[in-house]
């Protein structure tokens, strides 16, 4: 199982380049990956009893180890995901007529989105598996938004998006909660040891279920598929028919046989489910579009489906895997046969489309069979599956007897309605309508090809053959049903025909009734459908999001006034109160408060406090910064007194960046608030000042008060070096023990860093790698106004402006810059062991940098790194997220570290850890991130005042030099 996920996920990744060579034949390429997936599920086929599972270990401490579990219900769904994914992407080979990029990486999608849901009928863990069904929500919305210039598509990709994750959540917490209470995250010992019912264990069997009902669109979450039709056909035939619909379908038939009993189970399951077969199929039978018709037949399918799976029946679950199989035939086959007619015709409206039949009569005896199939006609896996369900819900023990009978009442009445909307479909398609025009089916007829035909065949075909080795195909289901209560029936063998009963009165009741409804709805249809229905999900999704618009934005308006002292003061307000009332409110330690140890203490403290008041009094913005930084400085000494090193250097480090950061903005700003910039209200600014530092300091000592037990830093050292195989607790903290925590915040700097740099540079970062190159600087020693005769210490320097040159800084940099360098290096490779490590080790290469920028101005910088400031950040997270997954490809738990000892010449004994490849991702990162700062905010603030207010234009001033502007853009 790990060997076909990883395949697929390869696949995925090779689609574009593959697309890009072969075009649309790639297709064919990569339909290879499902098709070989597809083969391991068929030499691997479950033994009945005996489960084939695969683990790898990944994060035990948070119960989410991959754990694989391949059964009959795994197995079923299987060849489903991969086999019609199969089809699918043969289907898109001939589907794409136009190769653009977008269609290369749809394919890849496309294949991804097969692994991901693999992945998920495959995970017993439950924590994994929603990984992969999130990750089906995600590939979702990309496929569905595939033409994204058009709003329907971006629209409907984001409904789909915003009901599927908000059912995700859901299912999580609930997920989550059952874990808790049984003890154990594995799907198979949550269905094998059931927790007691209770009104824990309801409400989280119900956010569950809201997350399987919504997946599945079943009422009231079912209006996401409909508007999901704005996606190309192979998405609708693979996504909607066959794959993604059918998720929720398979979580509610793998929790059936643990609480299918539970009323609160039955309630959702089943009482959704029989609303959402007629509404479906009602609204099937208003729509004009062929794919809109199959949209809402899809819908009342899956709620069909969603009864027999949920009802916890032996017998009735054999009726619903069958109609799990055959619904996923014959509405991708019937999919993909709309898809042919709007490739041949242009359009897929009923009132357009004429005696098609006539002219592709291949094409409409295909969709015709699959049509009987979804009809539930004889001779086909449809008919199978209704028969079975007929005539297993009438005879259940698993509901009352009024229950079961009107269950099966309203399911006679929905097949009725399918029958209906079916005979629509194929008549709407391919009958021979009467026109005084001659319709676009016939004057603008493009004749499918036979490959864009084999496809549909094969699933059109193989509902019959299905249904003729009905016996074979039910064998391969009962290992699931023996699963559930068969409440005193003997399993009941799929089978054609069962002799003659009350299933098939319902089935004749079926034909001659969905017969009249067809024929009636045909001539009244002007009478019945003249308004829109009144009840339409829908309009309240869009009601909804529109309230939610208003809501935020009156929020927005009554906390964010568009001044920051406002917004700054609301904020602070409310970190004062909402954690002194929780206190307050709650139960607290006595106090014990400890005083200072050392009179130097006393003095930093006097010192920092001084600082800060100073600070708040001063009207020169630059002292102020300075004296600001005192604080900062004035912490990391009383780092260092306590004994953290680390801390200290971080400390004074990022202290000193930051002063820098402020510089360069401050040199643009006045040296002091003009009147008209004061804010007033210094009295109320003042309390809440105090107030948040008092607040501070009080939630410090209460904490510091509550601890009860022994400190984990007493066990944190040998726990570091036994586990982390560094003496340096600090850096082995950040680059093994919590290094999912450094990754996700690394990950967080740079989308931050990406975002402030977007909305400075609207159209593209500024100073990209300028360099004073020969030509460059011909011309500048030619230009009067820059005449320099003086020493050039920095290449970068002769651009620059001699009045703004300094001699000795030039020369001292020069001389600390490589200094600089190799402490970086240093701070690099000791700090798994000593005091560094990969941060500090980027802020002194950015300090480094900054000085060879306050030094040279911007072209240094490019004489000094000559790569992109985005090249570097990509290249440092892709360097530590690498680790992770290296991990695992080596069977250990993600980004845990190994240690290497080896013995060097010249080096003597070398012990090599493996973090130390995480802790240069972190590197790079630092240092691409001070780059980014001085290459964008510090260049454009070197621009003259007149040139810098147009971004569009920046660096193409007219005095900067031909070869300058060039490099900038």
């Amino acid at each position: 199982m790990i060997v076909v996920l990883i395949a697929l996920f390869l696949s995925a990744l090779a689609s574009p380049p593959i697309i890009k060579a072969l075009g649309s034949r790639g297709f064919y390429v990569l339909a290879l990956a499902p098709a070989a997936g597809l083969a391991w599920v068929a030499t691997h086929w479950p033994t009945p009893g005996q489960p084939r599972v695969e683990t790898v270990e990944w994060i035990p401490s948070l119960s989410m180890d991959i754990v694989l579990r391949f059964d009959t219900l795994a197995a079923v769904m299987s060849v489903l995901i991969l086999g019609v994914g199969t089809l699918v992407l043969i289907y898109c080979a001939n589907y794409f007529d136009e190769m653009r990029r977008r269609v290369s990486v749809f394919g890849g999608e496309l294949v991804a989105f097969a692994g991901a849901m693999f992945g998920l009928v495959v995970s017993d863990n439950t924590l994994v598996m929603y990984v992969f069904w999130e990750a089906t929500t995600v590939l979702s919305f990309m496929l569905v938004g595939f033409y994204g210039v058009r709003a329907t598509s971006r629209r409907a990709a984001t409904q789909a998006l915003l009901v599927t994750t908000f059912g995700g959540l859901a299912m999580l917490v609930g997920l989550i909660m059952l874990g808790e209470r049984t003890g154990s995250y594995l799907l198979s010992d949550l269905v094998a040891n059931p927790p007691a019912a209770g009104i824990f264990v309801d409400v989280a069997v119900v956010l569950i279920l809201i997350g399987a009902l919504s997946k599945s669109a079943i009422v009231p979450f079912h209006f996401w598929l409909p508007g999901a039709m704005a996606a190309p056909t192979p998405v609708s035939a693979y996504l909607h028919a066959a794959a993604m619909v059918k998720a929720g379908v398979y979580l509610v038939a793998r929790l059936a046989p643990a609480f299918a009993p539970l009323i609160s189970w039955q309630v959702l399951v089943i009482g959704l489910g029989l609303m959402t077969m007629l509404i479906g199929g009602w609204r099937s039978l208003r729509e004009l579009d062929l794919k809109l018709i199959l949209a809402f037949g899809t819908v009342s399918q899956l709620g069909f489906i969603v009864v027999l799976v949920g009802i916890g029946d032996a017998n009735v679950a054999m009726a619903g895997l069958a109609m799990v199989v055959a619904h996923a035939m014959f509405k991708a086959c019937l999919f993909m046969v709309v898809g042919i007619i709007d490739h041949s015709t242009g359009t897929r409206d009923i009132r357009q489309l004429a005696r098609l039949g006539h002219r592709l009569p291949l094409l409409a005896t295909i969709a015709a069979v699959a049509g009987a199939s979804m009809a539930g006609l004889p001779f086909t896996l449809g008919f199978v599956g209704k028969e079975t369900a007929f005539a297993s819900v009438w005879d259940t023990e698993a509901l009352p007897p009024t229950v079961r009978h009107l269950v099966t009442i309203v399911l006679l009445i929905g097949s009725v309605i399918t029958f209906a909307y079916t005979t629509r479909f194929l008549w709407g398609a391919f009958g021979r309508k009467v026109r005084r025009l001659p319709t676009r089916a016939v004057a603008q007829l493009e004749q499918p090809t036979p490959m864009f035909l084999v496809p549909p065949a094969v699933l059109s075909a193989a509902g019959v053959v299905a249904a003729v080795a009905a016996g074979w195909v039910g064998g391969l289901f009962e290992p699931y049903a023996q699963t559930l209560p068969a409440y005193g029936h003997d399993l009941e063998h799929l089978a054609q025909w069962h002799g003659f009963g009350l299933p098939v009165v319902f089935s004749i009741i079926v034909v001659v009734a969905g017969t009249a409804l067809f024929l009636i709805l045909r001539k009244l249809r002007a009478h019945i459908f003249v308004h829109p229905p009144r009840l339409n999900a829908d309009r309240i999704y869009d009601r909804t999001l529109r309230s939610a618009d208003s809501m935020s934005l009156w929020v927005t308006r009554n906390t964010q006034r568009g001044s920051l002292p406002i917004t700054q003061g609301v904020i602070l307000t409310t970190a004062v109160l909402l954690p002194i009332a929780a206190l307050f409110l709650g139960r607290r330690q006595t106090l014990h408060i400890r005083g200072f140890d050392t009179s130097e203490e006393i003095v930093i403290g006097l010192l920092m406090a001084a600082a800060a008041i100073a600070t708040a009094v001063l009207r020169n913005r630059l002292a102020g910064l300075l004296t600001l930084g005192l604080t900062g400085y004035g912490c990391g000494a009383l780092f260092a007194m306590y004994g953290a090193p680390d801390l200290a250097l971080t400390q004074f480090l990022v202290e000193s960046l930051t002063l820098v950061v402020f510089v360069l903005v401050l040199r643009k700003l006045p040296s002091e608030a003009s009147s008209a910039m004061k804010t007033g209200h210094r009295t109320v600014r003042i309390i809440i000042s105090v107030a948040f530092g008092a607040m501070l300091v009080v939630i410090g000592l209460y904490a510091s008060a509550a601890r009860s037990v022994e400190p984990l830093h007493v066990y944190l050292s040998d726990a570091a070096y036994e586990f982390g195989h560094g003496a340096n607790a600090v850096n082995v903290l950040l680059v093994d023990i919590r290094a999912w925590d450094t990754l996700g915040e690394v990950s967080v700097l740079i989308v931050a860093a990406t975002g402030v740099a977007s909305m400075l540079f609207r159209n593209r970062r500024f100073g990209l790698v300028p360099r004073a190159t020969e030509s460059a600087l011909a011309e500048r020693r030619n230009d009067d106004d820059f005449s320099n005769s003086r020493t050039t210490w920095l290449r970068g320097s002769e651009m620059r402006d001699p009045s703004q040159r300094s001699l000795i800084l030039e020369a001292t940099t020069r001389l600390v810059f490589p200094t600089l360098v190799v402490l970086s290096v240093y701070f690099f490779f000791a700090g798994h062991n000593a005091p560094g490590g990969g941060f500090a080790g980027g802020l002194v290469m950015g300090l480094a940098l900054v000085l060879r920028y306050l030094a040279g101005g911007r072209y240094e910088l490019g004489e000094a790194i000559r790569v992109e400031a985005g090249t570097i950040l990509g290249a440092g997270l892709a360097i530590s997220a690498s680790t992770a997954a290296t991990s695992l490809f080596l069977g250990a738990p993600a980004l845990s570290s190994a240690v290497f000892k080896m013995t060097l010449p010249i080096f003597g004994d070398v012990k090599l850890v493996t973090a130390l490849f995480f802790d240069l991702g972190i590197y790079l990162i630092v240092v691409g991130l001070v780059l980014d700062i001085l290459r964008s905010l510090g260049a454009r603030l070197d621009e003259p005042d007149d040139d810098a207010g147009d971004d569009d234009d920046a660096g193409e001033s007219p005095d900067a030099p031909a070869t300058e502007t060039a490099e900038v853009q």
